[in-house]
C-alpha cells in the first residue's frame, strides 16, 4: 500500500521485479533434502557468522574448565558429523558452564551443550542424540533459511542489547549478534526434521536411539526448574510434548539392528565430579543481594527487578524494563582511570561527579547523557576500587525517567561493599557423584545410604527414575549430589 500510494504501480513492478532477482539469486540445493531452498547466505558467510558467534558465546557464558570433558563431546560430535551432509564444516563442540539444561547450535556447525544439560543426560547415546539434533539443524541450514528470510523482512540481526539496543554499542552491553543467534527459533517441521537426522546420524554411529526419548522425558519433567539463565531452555525452543516422545519411540522401534552402544559408564564417568547446578563460587544473589565469594564483595538491586548474573558481568532490569543496572570491571589502572575511559566515549556527555569514598572503597561517580536512536539516555555510573581491582557499576534510563530512577541508581552504588561472611567466603558448589548400588534397593534406601542434598523428586530424575519407590538394580551406577 505505502509503495502504490508514493510512488504508483510501475514502482510496484519494479520492487517486484527486484524481489525476484533476489529470490533467484539466493536460492540454493539443502545438502539434506537435495531440493532448492532459499539462502542467502554462502556457506563461507556461514561459517564466518558462526565463528563469530562461537567466540561471543564462550565468552559471554564461559566454557566449563575442563579439557578431558571438552575433548570428549567433541570426539562424540565429530563422529556424529563426519558422516554427515556436511562432514566438511569446521565442527566445534563444546559445553558452556550454565546450569539450564540447553543445547543449541550456531551456523557454520558451532555447537554447544549447557552443564545443565550434561547433568542431566545418563548416557553416551543420550549425549548423541542431543547432539544428532543440533548438527541436523546445520546440515539442512535451518539457521540459514531463518536468516535469510529475516534479511527478506528487512529485519537482520543487527547488534543490540537485550535491554537497549542502542545503548549496547555505547557501553558495552551483553548481548551482541552472536548472542541472538541463540534466540533463533525454527518452526515443528523444523525440529521435527531434526529429530529425525539426529536418530539417523547416531544410529549410524551404533548408538542406542532408545535412549533418545529417555532425555526428551527427563527434560520434560523437570521443566524449568533446573536453571534460570537468560539463554532459552531446550524446552522452551524445542518443545518435547508427548507426541514428540511417541514419535522418537516409534523411530525406535523400526530398528532391528543389536547391539547398540550406550556408553552409559563412560558417559557417567566423565561427568563425575562437575558442578551441579549454580555454582555459588561465581556469584550467587540472596534476595536482592549478590554476593561473590571469589571476589569477597556485595551489592544491593531494588526489590522486583530482574536479575542476571553472568561471567562477565551482573545485570538488572527494572520491572518496567526502562531502566538498567550493571556491574562489571572496569578498564583502568584504577577508579580516576577508569572514568577517564568510559566518559570520553564518544557521544556520551559527562556530568557532575567526582571521588567519594563507597564504603572505605575509593571511588568515582559521575552522571552521564547519551544520544541514541532511541533518545537520550541519562545515567550515573560509579567506579569502584576493593582488593586491587576496579569495578563499574552502570545505571540508565531514558531521559524522562531520570528522576524517577535516580534514588534506586544511588542506593544501588551505594550498596557495594565487602564481604566477611564465613558462610559466604567459604560457600562450595554442588557436584554430581556417581556411585554403585551394591544391592537392589528402592531409591529412598539408596538416598538414605547415599545422602544427597536436593530433594528425592529431584534425584528421581536426575537418575531417571519414576519415584522414591523405584527398584535399583545391584551393581548399576547412579548419582547423587553432593557437597
Amino acid at each position: 500500500m505505502f509503495i502504490d500510494r508514493m510512488f504508483g504501480r510501475r514502482a510496484r513492478g519494479c520492487a517486484a521485479a527486484g524481489l525476484a532477482c533476489v529470490l533467484a539469486a539466493g536460492c540454493a540445493v539443502n545438502p539434506v533434502t537435495g531440493r532448492r531452498q532459499l539462502a542467502l547466505v554462502s556457506e563461507a558467510q556461514e561459517i564466518q557468522m558462526g565463528r563469530q558467534a562461537a567466540q561471543e558465546v564462550g565468552q559471554q557464558l564461559g566454557l566449563v574448565d575442563n579439557q578431558p570433558l571438552q575433548d570428549y563431546v567433541q570426539r562424540v560430535g565429530e563422529q556424529l558429523a563426519r558422516e554427515s551432509e556436511r562432514p566438511n564444516l569446521p565442527w566445534t563442540f563444546r559445553v558452556v558452564d550454565d546450569a539450564t539444561p540447553n543445547a543449541f547450535a550456531l551456523p557454520g556447525g558451532f555447537i554447544f551443550l549447557t552443564r545443565g544439560m550434561m547433568d542431566l543426560m545418563d548416557s553416551e547415546a543420550e549425549m548423541a542424540a542431543v547432539l544428532g539434533h543440533e548438527i541436523g539443524h546445520v546440515t539442512a541450514r535451518h539457521s540459514v533459511t531463518q536468516i535469510s528470510r529475516g534479511q527478506l523482512a528487512q529485519l537482520g540481526l543487527g547488534v543490540g542489547s537485550i535491554f537497549f539496543p542502542e545503548a549496547a554499542q555505547t557501553f558495552g552491553g551483553l548481548a551482541q549478534t552472536g548472542m541472538q543467534l541463540l534466540f533463533l527459533s525454527y518452526g515443528r517441521d523444523a525440529e521435527r526434521q531434526a529429530d529425525e537426522l539426529g536418530f539417523r546420524y547416531a544410529l549410524r554411529e551404533g548408538f542406542e536411539i532408545r535412549e533418545m526419548d529417555d532425555i526428551f522425558a527427563t527434560l520434560m519433567r523437570i521443566g524449568q526448574a533446573s536453571g534460570r539463565s537468560e539463554i532459552p531452555s531446550w524446552l522452551a525452543s524445542h518443545p518435547a510434548e508427548p507426541e514428540r516422545i511417541r514419535a522418537a519411540q516409534a523411530r525406535a522401534d523400526t530398528v532391528t539392528r543389536g547391539p547398540l552402544n550406550t556408553g552409559r559408564e563412560a558417559y557417567l564417568a566423565r561427568i563425575n565430579g562437575m558442578v551441579y547446578g549454580d555454582d555459588p563460587r561465581q556469584g550467587f544473589f540472596r534476595g536482592g543481594v549478590f554476593l561473590h565469594p571469589e571476589m569477597r564483595f556485595r551489592i544491593g538491586f531494588p526489590q522486583g527487578w530482574r536479575t542476571q548474573n553472568m561471567p562477565q558481568a551482573v545485570n538488572a532490569l527494572a520491572p518496567q524494563q526502562d531502566a538498567v543496572l550493571q556491574l562489571t570491571l572496569a578498564q583502568g589502572a584504577n577508579a580516576e582511570d577508569a572514568a577517564r575511559r568510559f566518559l570520553s566515549q564518544q557521544g556520551l556527555r559527562a556530568g557532575q561527579g567526582g571521588r567519594q569514598n563507597v564504603n572505605g572503597n575509593p571511588a568515582v561517580v559521575s552522571y552521564f547523557q547519551a544520544q541514541t536512536q532511541q533518545g537520550i539516555l541519562t545515567g550515573m555510573v560509579a567506579f569502584i576500587e576493593h582488593n586491587g581491582r576496579t569495578f563499574q557499576v552502570l545505571a540508565y534510563t531514558p531521559s524522562q525517567a531520570f528522576n524517577r530512577y535516580e534514588p534506586a541508581f544511588r542506593q544501588v552504588i551505594g550498596s557495594f561493599d565487602q564481604v566477611t561472611d564465613p558462610a559466604v567466603l567459604n560457600v562450595r558448589p554442588n557436584r554430581i557423584d556417581v556411585v554403585r548400588t551394591t544391592r537392589q534397593m528402592t531409591l529412598s534406601d539408596f538416598n538414605r545410604q547415599h545422602p544427597s542434598v536436593i530433594p528425592l523428586p529431584e534425584l528421581a530424575i536426575l537418575n531417571q527414575v519414576e519415584g522414591p519407590t523405584s527398584v535399583l538394580p545391584a551393581g548399576q551406577w547412579k548419582r547423587v549430589v553432593a557437597q
